[in-house]
């Protein structure tokens, strides 16, 4: 039996079914067992190692990694996302072996107990930059910062999304579909990567020679790791706000979907019907809360799986080559995701 054979019986790739045999370390358990299951139904025996063709992968020495959420309130099910995304693309690749720790302190001011108890590798940090003296501690620990809300002063690596590139393809699409005249609603406007989304969708815009207008929100400096939420009213207002611009601004950017639903909503509650009285463009693709909406608009995908393997990647690299020097900043442009029109 060909391990083709064993791939299609146990319903994955025939690379999985060779690392199953090769490298099982790496693959998901769940996977291991079904492949091993058809394996011993089939009366199936991998050759001996040194009789195996291909190259001899040597054992990837294990990781300690953490992700630190600076500043987050809470441990929830909310933040096991990142965890998600690493075990879906840790077993494309034997380097993304890693024991990985999820650490969380309510105040960027307070170091992580885990980091003082255990000996970390490398750590990944999100949410808010850690204070000057917290950051001290972090002492020779490889780390690379993760998303947006860091400052220039911030001393390691970093991988986020493009936001600037987000800005100018909205502003592009926009101007694509005939809009002269748009606008931006931004709920949250000092959060780092929605104000650089919104500034470069403006510059672009105007480089375009289009009539572009900003309705911010109300400003929430030191709000912690997660946004509050607007409330209705404050949705309302700025609604009403959009659709008093003089001449109608047709073309609609929310560099967020966080909040986009209750945009839409309070829109529909003033009689305005999407891609009737309105065309919208999101900077951000939730699937949960993309599927969720009424409509399907347009909306720009920040690819997080591309992100999550590269923070993790260039961590690792860093790791591997402490005495490289310079500091290397990594962004991914976003895609864009056109409209569907299957929706009632």
């Amino acid at each position: 039996m060909l391990i083709a054979d064993i791939a299609k019986k146990a319903n994955v790739s025939p690379a999985t079914v060779s690392r199953a045999i090769n490298q099982p370390q790496i693959v998901a358990p769940e996977r291991l067992a079904r492949i091993r299951a058809v394996m011993q139904e089939c009366n199936y025996e991998p050759a001996p190692l040194h009789r195996r063709r291909g190259p001899k992968h040597k054992q990837v020495q294990l990781r300690k990694i953490g992700v630190w959420f600076s500043g987050a309130k809470t441990g929830g099910p909310g933040f096991d996302w990142f965890r998600n995304q690493l075990s879906q693309i840790q077993e494309d690749n034997p380097r993304y072996r890693v024991d990985l720790s999820v650490l969380f302190t309510s105040s960027p001011r307070e170091y992580p107990r885990a980091l003082a108890e255990d000996n970390f590798d490398g750590l990944i940090i999100q949410g808010l930059e850690p204070a000057p003296e917290v950051a001290a501690r972090l002492g020779k620990i490889p780390c690379v910062w993760f998303m947006t809300r860091r400052s220039t002063a911030f001393r390691g690596d970093y991988v986020e999304p493009d936001n600037e590139a987000n800005g100018r393809m909205a502003a592009e699409y926009l101007r694509s579909r005939g809009h002269t005249s748009v606008a931006v609603i931004a709920t949250d406007p000092t959060y780092s990567a929605i104000a650089r989304r919104a500034i470069a969708f403006r510059e672009r815009a105007l480089q375009l020679g289009l009539i572009v207008h900003a309705i911010l929100g109300q400003n929430r400096d030191g709000a912690g790791f997660l946004e509050i939420p607007p409330s209705p009213e404050e949705i309302t207002t700025l609604v009403k706000r959009y659709l008093s611009i003089k001449p109608k601004a047709g073309g609609l950017y929310i560099p967020s979907d966080c909040f986009c639903g209750m945009i839409f909503r309070a829109l529909r509650e003033q009689g305005r019907q999407p891609d009737q009285d309105y065309e919208a463009i999101l900077g951000h693709y939730t699937p949960d809360i993309y599927h969720n909406l009424d409509h399907s608009p347009a909306a720009l995908d920040i690819n997080l799986t591309t992100l999550v393997r590269k923070v993790v990647d260039h961590l690792l690299w860093r790791i591997e080559n402490p005495g490289s020097s310079g500091r290397i900043g990594l962004t991914v442009s976003p895609t864009l995701i056109l409209p569907s029109k299957n929706k009632a």
